[in-house]
């Protein structure tokens, strides 16, 4: 009888770098349980193997400096996201790794909350999901690509909905936790 040579088993490991900055005061961020969201997003939904990402969360006045710098855009934005990784566009599949960073704009999620009838909780979170769909390669420059995203999006802002609950994103004071 011939000796039967086992099967080696790779396991992949994946490598996670979250940075969460919170650089404004529009609103207390609950940054534990935003990470707790993003690595479910990266893990559980895109199902990717490893992400450098930095989320930085900041003011309108900080966001509309960026957006001229980087875009030569006046005015605050919701989003704006940059990729640093080396794959083009077209190139990225489900084992490619992310590398970029995001500005949030948390005062503009307030206002746009107002608009859509939503709390800002869930548009700082959906603002992070866009970014990630960026790094991914998604686009929304062109009315049918921006469809495919907003789709997307919709799916992914769905699923975190039925397993957060979204409002935990704003901290409380110990003083308020205590009432």
């Amino acid at each position: 009888m011939a000796a039967v040579r086992p099967v080696p088993l790779t396991f992949y490991v994946s490598r996670f770098t979250l940075q969460l900055r919170n650089r404004q005061r529009d609103r207390r961020l609950n940054l534990p349980f935003l990470r707790r969201i993003l690595r479910h997003v990266l893990t559980e939904q895109l199902r990717l193997p490893a992400a450098e990402l930095c989320f930085h969360f900041v003011s309108a006045g900080e966001m509309a400096r960026v957006n001229w710098r980087f875009l030569q855009h006046e005015g605050s934005t919701d989003v704006i996201t940059f990729d640093h990784s080396n794959a083009e566009r077209g190139t990225r599949n489900a084992e490619t790794a992310l590398h970029g960073e995001a500005f949030i704009c948390v005062a503009d999620a307030v206002r746009q909350a107002r608009e859509f009838k939503t709390s800002w909780q869930s548009e700082v979170i959906r603002y992070a999901v866009h970014a990630l769909l960026h790094l991914r390669g998604h686009d929304d420059l062109q009315p049918a690509q921006r469809r495919v995203m907003k789709c997307e999006e919709n799916r992914l802002m769905r699923e975190l909905e039925r397993c957060f609950d979204l409002r935990e994103l704003e901290k409380h004071s110990a003083r308020e936790t205590r009432e």
